[in-house]
C-alpha cells in the first residue's frame, strides 16, 4: 500500500493550515438537509483547532461553471459548520486577493475561517496552477480532507497539494485505511456486491474486482443481463442486450480467474413499477413477458447471506433491487440487517455510493458497518483500481 503524509506528530500550532474540505452538502431553499459530510469534517478541524492551528477551509459547491452564484455561495455551509463545530466560523467572500490575505492575517491561533466557493473561479476545474498558488499564499501546510473529490485534479485537490507541505486529514485517513482493508490487503475470504441498474456504467468495476474478490454477487438490474446473456427469458425488465459479450467475458475471467459470481436464482416481478402492486416470485430464468424483476427473491437473498457469513472481508456498492419503492426493498434491507449481524461478528465491511448509503440509512444500519464512505465517484475509481490524483499528491 502507498503510505501517506497524516497528521500524527504533526507541528501545527501557530501555522496557517489551509484544509480542502468538501462542504458540497444538500442545500434545499437554503437550508441544510445532511450534515453528515460536515460532522465527518469536524474531528480533522477539531484537531487542528485544538492545537493552535489556524485554519481555513476551501471547498467547492455545486457547478457555478467558473462564474459567481448567489445560491451557491459557501456563506450558510460556513454557519451550519460552525454549528456543528460549537465555535466561532469565519467567513471570507473570495479564496483569493488582497481582502483574503487581510482575514488570514488577523485569525488567532486556533481560529477556522471558510472561503467562498472555489468554483467561482474557472480555474479550479482546469487545476490552473496559478490560481493554486494565489490560494498557496495564505497557507504554511495543507490537509485535504476530501476524499469524496481526490478523484478529480482540480486546482485545490491537486494543484495545491504540490506547492505546500501535505498531509492527509483523518476522514481522508480513514477512507484510505477502510478501502485498503477492502481491496488493499484484504483479511480473506474477501467478497464484494455490485448492483445497480447498468453494467455499462461499472464495466471498469467489475473488470477490477474480479481479479481482487473470491465472490462478487451481482444484483440489481444488472444481474438481468448477466441472466439474458445466458439464455434467461427476462419479460419486460430492464437489460443492455448490446453488453450480452461483455457479459459472457466477464463471466468467463472470473472463472478463469478463481473468483465465484453469484448471480439471482428467483425474483420478486411484477407487471407495473409501482408502489405495493400485485407480485409474485419467480425463477430468474422464466420472467413472464408482462412483467419485469423489480427485487431479487427469498432464495436468491438466502444464498447471498450465506455467501456472506463466509467471508471475513466485504466491500459493497449499489442495492440489489428498486429499494426506493416498497415492497422492492426486502431484498436489501435482509442483506442490510445481515451485514450488520456479520460484522458485529468480526466481518470487516465497507460501503459507499449514493445509493448504498441511502439504502443503509433506510435500514438503520449505518453505524454499524466498519465502514460506509461518504464519497461517490471516489469510491467507485477506488474500487476500479484507478488512481486519485488528490490522493496521489499525498504520497509520502
Amino acid at each position: 500500500m502507498t503510505t501517506y503524509r497524516t497528521l500524527d506528530g504533526l507541528a501545527v500550532a501557530g501555522k496557517r493550515v489551509l484544509v480542502r474540505a468538501d462542504l458540497n452538502v444538500p442545500l434545499r431553499d437554503g437550508r441544510i438537509t445532511d450534515l453528515t459530510r460536515l460532522e465527518r469534517l469536524s474531528t480533522t478541524i477539531a484537531e487542528l483547532a485544538g492545537k493552535g492551528a489556524k485554519v481555513i477551509i476551501l471547498s467547492h459547491f455545486d457547478r457555478p461553471n467558473g462564474q459567481r452564484v448567489a445560491a451557491m455561495s459557501l456563506r450558510p455551509v460556513a454557519e451550519a459548520l460552525g454549528a456543528v463545530l460549537a465555535r466561532p466560523v469565519g467567513f471570507v467572500d473570495d479564496c483569493i486577493g488582497d481582502h483574503v490575505a487581510a482575514a488570514v492575517a488577523a485569525m488567532a491561533n486556533g481560529d477556522v475561517i471558510v472561503l467562498e466557493n472555489t468554483r467561482f473561479h474557472d480555474g479550479e476545474e482546469a487545476n490552473d496552477r496559478a490560481l493554486a498558488a494565489l490560494i498557496a499564499l495564505q497557507g504554511d501546510l495543507f490537509v485535504n480532507d476530501a476524499f469524496s473529490a481526490a478523484h478529480r485534479a482540480h486546482a485545490t485537490t491537486e494543484a495545491l497539494a504540490r506547492l505546500l507541505p501535505s498531509y492527509a486529514g483523518r476522514l481522508m485517513q480513514a477512507e484510505l485505511d477502510a478501502l485498503n482493508a477492502a481491496l488493499g490487503t484484504p483479511q480473506r475470504p474477501v467478497g464484494a456486491i455490485v448492483g445497480g441498474s447498468k453494467v455499462s456504467t461499472k464495466l471498469d468495476l467489475l473488470t477490477n474486482l474480479i481479479t481482487k474478490v473470491d465472490v462478487l454477487v451481482i444484483g440489481g438490474a444488472m444481474a438481468n443481463t448477466f441472466l439474458a446473456a445466458q439464455g434467461a427469458e427476462l419479460g419486460k425488465s430492464l437489460q443492455e442486450p448490446s453488453l450480452h459479450a461483455t457479459a459472457r467475458q466477464i463471466m468467463h475471467d472470473a472463472q478463469a480467474a478463481g473468483c465465484t459470481i453469484l448471480l439471482p436464482s428467483d425474483f420478486v416481478v411484477s407487471t407495473v413499477f409501482a408502489a405495493n402492486p400485485p407480485t409474485r416470485i419467480v425463477p430468474a430464468d422464466a420472467v413472464p413477458t408482462d412483467c419485469m424483476a423489480l427485487d431479487l427473491g427469498p432464495a436468491s437473498i438466502d444464498a447471498i447471506i450465506a455467501a456472506v457469513h463466509k467471508l471475513k472481508t466485504l466491500i459493497w456498492n449499489g442495492p440489489l433491487g428498486a429499494f426506493e419503492t416498497k415492497p422492492f426493498d426486502t431484498a436489501t434491507m435482509r442483506l442490510a440487517a445481515a451485514v450488520a449481524t456479520a460484522t458485529k461478528a468480526g466481518l470487516i465491511s465497507v460501503a459507499g455510493g449514493g445509493d448504498t448509503v441511502a439504502a443503509l440509512k433506510q435500514a438503520g444500519i449505518t453505524e454499524q458497518l466498519t465502514y460506509v464512505s461518504s464519497a461517490g465517484g471516489a469510491f467507485l475509481e477506488w474500487m476500479e483500481g484507478k488512481t486519485l490524483p488528490g490522493v496521489a499528491a499525498l504520497a509520502a
